[in-house]
């Protein structure tokens, strides 16, 4: 399943469920709140805002629409 930026997303965490908006879709490897992540053309990350404004970058197969 592919995900544009201003989906509402969320997906499962260490506290339980957690929900965000993507806010771009990265088809290059970059970093993210500290954090490096991988991605081609054929494996994008999304690069979603959270609560308080934080960003977090998770693979499709981690997400679903909320």
């Amino acid at each position: 399943m592919a995900f544009e930026k201003g989906d509402q997303v969320k997906w499962n965490s260490h506290g339980g469920e957690a929900e965000g908006k993507v806010v771009r879709v990265a088809h290059e490897d970059g970093e993210v709140s500290g954090f490096q992540y991988r991605a081609s053309k054929d494996d994008p990350r999304y690069i979603i805002e959270v609560a308080g404004g934080k960003h977090v970058a998770h693979t499709a197969d981690a997400l679903s629409r909320a």
